[in-house]
């Protein structure tokens, strides 16, 4: 089943008296339930995609459809409601606070998320059961990433965005990492979507979007992805 819709979407940046066309004329169907990975070089308009898919940001033109809701039209309080309610994010910054401790920053997402998964069980599934009490200062930064990898899973949302998920991460803590994407998407129904410049990772998706300069340039079904285990990093 399709969950989101970009229809001849383009985003352009005005800064000064220049023009910076990000995305051009993008057209991408993502479907329910897939580990969706999205390659391509700096620049080419990978970020904005997961932008504009995650509310932060609203296209020059054209229409961005998720689970049947027009996002492009939504005001400020209403992205603000859909965020809230439907996407959770893993960025490349870890974005915790730094005087609460491990399970307290994942806890956060209680707040906002009335479906919310427990939080130990998160912190299990990423490696972190025995730093629960600490403060993000006294971790390492494949730790911070974990944490925040695991407060996105505990808000439980349809449709999670990661930025470069495993950048910080060694192989085996990536591994794990990535088990965990792919089980919300194959076991729970979730919409992974996965940008990175880790040719690897593109492995063990359920699909490959390519994009460059602004324009997705294929869209690639995999027929037989690889178990984590087979993925040389």
């Amino acid at each position: 089943m399709t969950v989101v819709r970009f229809q001849n979407v383009s985003r352009v940046y005005t800064v000064g008296d220049h023009e910076q066309r990000a995305l051009s004329g993008v057209d991408l169907e993502l479907e329910k339930g897939k580990m969706i990975v999205i390659l391509g070089p700096s620049g080419a308009g990978k970020s904005t995609l997961l932008n504009l898919l995650g509310g932060l940001d609203s296209p020059t033109e054209g229409t961005v459809v998720v689970d049947g809701q027009d996002i492009s039209r939504l005001n400020r309080d209403e992205l603000a409601d859909y965020r809230a309610a439907k996407v959770g994010f893993v960025f490349q910054s870890y974005n915790l606070i730094p005087t609460l401790t491990v399970r307290e920053n994942v806890d956060l997402v209680r707040e906002i998320a009335p479906r919310a998964l427990d939080t130990a069980e998160m912190l299990a599934a990423v490696g972190l059961a025995d730093h629960m009490k600490k403060f993000p200062a006294e971790l390492s930064g494949g730790e911070q990433q974990r944490v925040s990898i695991a407060r996105a899973l505990a808000k439980n949302p349809e449709i999670l965005l990661c930025d470069e998920p495993t950048g910080a991460l060694d192989s085996e803590t990536g591994s794990a990492v990535l088990k965990v994407l792919l089980t919300m998407a194959r076991t729970y129904g979730k919409t992974i979507v996965v940008v990175t410049h880790n040719q690897s990772i593109a492995r063990i998706a359920d699909v490959v979007v390519r994009v460059k300069n602004g324009t997705v340039r294929s869209v690639e079904k995999v027929a037989s992805p690889l178990p984590v285990e087979e993925v040389e990093w």
